[in-house]
């Protein structure tokens, strides 16, 4: 071995040596400011997309729910459900979805779901309400602009004030 291959020190010593790893602090100011970047765009993204979310969600219970409306009153008109001569025919209350009515039409009175279960408004604002409260009711006696309780459900819509992405007001849906 001669006298320079034994004074040869490691590549990593010295002034001209290789890095061999770790990240300067430059890089890492510049990695933490892409990522802020990223961040900072995808944040009012997924904001939108849960609003989005929520809409689609209270679209969803809407259809559902005046689904089965439609469905009761078909079977009153169908006579599978008992009603009051002067009934427009749709239900009391929107407990009556979901619990069921006898079927006068089977001998055992077997009765008829129209709901498994009752959807929440998700924009309702009190979260212990039960799920039917939480739907603004409309009975068949009041207009469509102006929707009030009464003897029967008719139509149901969101009591929320809130405002959609494409403009309009939850409640006019």
């Amino acid at each position: 071995m001669t006298f320079a291959m034994a004074t040869r020190l490691p590549p990593h010593f010295g002034a001209g040596a290789a890095r061999t790893g770790g990240f300067t602090l430059i890089e890492l100011v510049v990695a933490v400011a892409i990522v802020g970047t990223l961040s900072a765009l995808a944040v009012p993204l997924l904001s939108v997309t849960m609003e989005r979310h929520k809409e689609d969600e209270v679209r969803l219970a809407l259809r559902q729910i005046r689904g089965a409306l439609d469905a009761y009153h078909q079977a009153v008109v169908d006579k599978r459900v008992e009603a009051a001569a002067d009934s427009n025919g749709y239900p009391d209350t929107l407990k009556s979805l979901t619990e069921g009515v006898p079927d006068i039409t089977k001998p055992d009175r077997r009765p008829i779901y129209f709901l498994r279960r009752l959807p929440r408004d998700p924009f309702a604002a009190d979260a212990s309400a039960s799920a039917a409260d939480t739907w603004g009711k409309r009975s068949y006696a009041s207009s469509p602009d102006d929707p009030k309780d009464g003897d029967d459900v008719f139509d149901v819509y969101s009591r929320s004030d809130h405002v959609a992405l494409n403009g309009e007001r939850i409640r006019t849906w």
